[in-house]
């Protein structure tokens, strides 16, 4: 079908529909300072190969963690990525299919999302799993709307510690349904469990904790879910898959509802996306869940087969009965993951967790051996730590860094004005000594 823009009398006929006098009425919920007040600066038409080197050009002005050594993280991380999840990933039969709304012609689809499921609640320590949502932020508000209509409370207790972008989402879900969300300081760089304490009520919905957090610190999540237990309220544990090899599954340090980021499982990081959102909870909570959820059965000759046993979504139910708008989940994405958590198997994801815990800790050591950068926050952490620069201008040492070829870390000043000084620097189990140690020369040259 060929694109034909709106004329002006479609327009007028549109804003008159709706009950809208003009297009100026209709966006002036959006700030004058974030509207486009100008024409679009396009250029002249090009041909075929002048475009295709134009478009070369762009591309190459990029520095992909291929061609750097990578030490970005704050929630997509360059783990090693197998072959062989490309290879079946890739293949037709996953790569072209649709949804599977048809039982009949997608048993492949279907056992491949009840065996994600079967790995996300054996690593999350969980009774049952979704087939997947969005990513990281989203799946914590969606969490979060689950919590509420659990509970029928409307109140949030959740911490700076939390990925600030992940705090975004949540407070643009909740920008017009109402509710409060309060945010703890965690100047010590972890939530203390007696200021939750006095933070939650009988109002709380639930308490959003990230375990290790935003700045890669450790949790003392057991402490905190008894705290929103003690008053009712549910607890949300957003995790680092890659993590749970190591650290104790969230779902036995008190959990009701676990999400995370799914990209570390066997994807790369593709520039921010897309990605995977991972969510898994009691079974107290399964008809709240958004998204999907796969089941296991048997035919009518007693052959074992699968289907979708809980589809809550607007399109297969009345739209007052379903539990969220998310009308599609990350397949491709999730079946990566299934893939990684097959072939890695419990002793390989716990292989990972150790090199990536070892090597963070040998890199803050030669970090801070210098003298120009110190540990912001002395608490234990995983793969990620905060160091704050003695001296020198955070953007300047790490452009330094980049022309020697190193992408060093993540500067924390644009969430976080009081730490304008600090860098997360992330090391995961790609990282040789030499590259630490040539990043350690190239912050404090």
């Amino acid at each position: 079908m060929p694109y034909i823009a709106n004329t002006s009398d479609d327009q007028q006929a549109m804003l008159r529909a709706i009950g809208v006098a003009s297009l100026e009425e209709l966006f002036e919920v959006i700030p004058p300072a974030l509207r486009f007040s100008r024409p679009l600066d396009i250029p002249p038409a090009l041909g075929e190969m002048e475009l295709t080197a134009h478009l070369g050009r762009l591309a190459a002005a990029n520095s992909p963690a291929g061609q750097k050594v990578c030490f970005l993280g704050g929630g997509s991380y360059d783990h090693f990525v197998p072959a062989v999840i490309d290879a079946i990933a890739s293949r037709g039969e996953f790569y072209t299919s649709y949804t599977p709304y048809q039982p009949e012609a997608s048993q492949g689809n279907l056992q491949a999302f009840f065996e994600y499921q079967t790995l996300i609640t054996q690593l999350t320590g969980m009774d049952v799993s979704n087939a997947s949502l969005y990513d990281g932020g989203s799946a914590v508000a969606e969490a979060v709307m689950m919590a509420t209509n659990a509970t029928g409370r409307t109140r949030v207790v959740t911490a700076v510690s939390v990925h600030p972008e992940y705090r975004q989402t949540l407070a643009t879900y909740f920008a017009h349904i109402g509710g409060e969300i309060i945010t703890l300081a965690t100047p010590e760089g972890v939530v203390s469990p007696a200021e939750i304490a006095r933070a939650v009520n009988r109002h709380t919905a639930c308490v959003v904790i990230q375990q290790p957090n935003f700045f890669g610190c450790l949790e003392d999540l057991r402490a905190v879910a008894q705290a929103a237990h003690d008053v009712g309220a549910l607890v949300i544990a957003s995790v680092d898959p890659i993590s749970l090899g190591l650290l104790t599954r969230p779902g036995d340090c008190g959990a009701d509802i676990v999400v995370a980021e799914g990209q570390s499982l066997g994807s790369p990081m593709s520039f921010g996306g897309p990605y995977l959102g991972i969510m898994a909870c009691r079974d107290e909570f399964v008809r709240r869940m958004p998204g999907r959820i796969a089941g296991e059965t048997v035919d009518r000759r007693g052959r074992r087969c699968w289907v979708l046993t809980l589809q809550t979504r607007e399109q297969h139910i009345r739209r007052e009965k379903a539990t969220s708008n998310i009308c599609t989940n990350q397949g491709l994405f999730a079946l990566r993951a299934t893939i990684y958590l097959s072939v890695m198997g419990p002793q390989g994801m716990r292989e990972v967790a150790e090199l990536c815990l070892h090597k963070s800790r040998y890199a803050l050591e030669r970090l801070t051996s210098g003298g120009r950068w110190k540990p912001a926050f002395d608490r234990p952490t995983f793969k990620e730590f905060v160091v704050r620069a003695s001296k020198g201008n955070v953007d300047e040492l790490l452009a330094a860094a980049l022309a020697a070829g190193y992408l060093a870390g993540t500067p924390l000043g644009r969430w976080y004005p009081e730490l304008a000084d600090c860098l997360l620097v992330t090391v995961t189990e790609k990282r040789t000594r030499e590259e630490i140690e040539g990043l350690a020369a190239a912050l404090s040259a």
